[in-house]
């Protein structure tokens, strides 16, 4: 075993997660979900990255069952009795492999289009029926569009629990629903729901609340969060440590156990005058354990330099910035991507100095559930 791995490989356990090591396979959407249940195919997929060794598995997006909350086909559901079944199959085969599991909880929000499934009639719905500044989609949410969703997000973190998942992660990042609330650019509402971050904030901390009611204290809540958008790349929650604090702290009284902050490059120091990146200048503000995360192990980030995106190329890297990182206490854990989802064994292999038996990330990887 290498020993510039050892930070990597040390346990971790906090609440429900008591984890073998600190690595996590980031969620990442696969649409091989036909009828919205994760079947065998999926349970094999999910398995054999607890196979390799990774400590913490978070599922691909999950929908919540709210009528507005699927953006895509052949994703997942978290809700009714097939899907429910589904997921049980797969964190069983996750906790035999010696993993733990928790799903990512998803409303994509204005995303969404009609024609996309379950209800194809249903418009996407978001703070302002806005997808982006300037640019209108679907339905402006009422209070009680918000009571809905608060409360489908309780109903799936319940549900989660009960088929035996390690802990829930809300997803509030990447220009989904609850990030549509977050950024004052698709957020232009004039009630407390709206205007100051705090205010931005309310929704997601209504649902962290009401998911914390439905689990009880001792279940682990991870929420994500990111500063970009798939609408805007350069778009900043917080545009200083300050603005970042007044973002974080309400969630964490709400009832986040770990902040899982969402970077295309976790090298990149987020503000200037200091090498943090998000996730430690959330450890820093909140003194929660935090997840990185960022094109970890390869070249060039989801987006790509070379505009292909995540059907492009990226070639393996090293992992010394990313040690340093961790060695330093930055971050508690690290969540890998692309690199995991070309090759279930990354981990091992990296372990065990057999990094040159790792192949190039490419669009191929992207094709099926190997």
């Amino acid at each position: 075993m290498s020993s510039s791995l050892d930070s990597l490989l040390r346990p971790f356990e906090h609440k429900t997660l008591k984890l073998r090591n600190r690595v996590a396979m980031a969620p990442m959407t696969r649409t091989a979900s036909p009828g919205y249940v994760a079947n065998d195919q999926v349970a094999g997929y999910y398995r054999r990255r607890a196979e390799g060794e990774v400590g913490l598995i978070i599922t691909e997006g999950t929908f919540v069952g709210h009528k507005a909350a699927n953006g895509y086909e052949n994703v997942p559901a978290i809700f009714g009795d097939e899907a429910m079944a589904g997921w049980k199959k797969v964190v069983d085969e996750v906790h035999a492999a010696g993993g733990q599991i928790i799903p990512q909880l998803w409303h994509v929000g204005s995303v969404r289009k009609e024609g996309i499934g379950p209800d194809k009639s249903v418009p996407g719905y978001s703070p302002s029926g806005l997808f982006k500044p300037g640019k209108p989609n679907g339905h402006a949410m009422t209070r009680e569009d918000i009571r809905d969703v608060v409360r489908a997000f309780a109903d799936a973190a319940r549900a989660a629990k009960e088929v035996g998942f390690d802990g829930v992660e809300i997803h509030g990042a990447h220009g989904y629903l609850i990030d549509q609330f977050f950024w004052e650019g698709t957020n232009q509402r004039d009630d407390e729901y709206g205007g100051s971050i705090e205010n931005r904030g309310r929704f997601a901390v209504e649902i962290v609340e009401a998911v914390r009611d439905a689990v009880g204290k001792d279940f682990a809540i991870v929420l994500r969060y990111s500063q970009w958008k798939q609408q805007d790349y350069d778009a900043k929650l917080a545009q200083n440590p300050e603005e970042l604090r007044r973002f974080l702290t309400p969630l964490v009284d709400a009832g986040v156990d770990i902040f899982h902050a969402s970077t295309r490059r976790f090298w990149l120091p987020e503000f200037e005058g200091s090498d943090l990146n998000l996730a430690g200048w959330t450890k820093e503000l909140t003194g929660k354990p935090v997840i990185s995360v960022g094109s970890v192990g390869l070249d060039d980030d989801f987006i790509g330099g070379n505009n292909q995106g995540m059907g492009g190329t990226a070639n393996p890297t090293g992992l010394d910035e990313l040690t340093r990182r961790m060695d330093n206490g930055e971050f508690d854990m690290i969540a890998v991507g692309r690199a995991l989802l070309q090759d279930p064994n990354w981990l091992l292999k990296m372990r065990d100095g057999r990094e040159k038996e790792i192949v190039p990330f490419t669009k191929e990887a992207l094709a099926s559930l190997s």
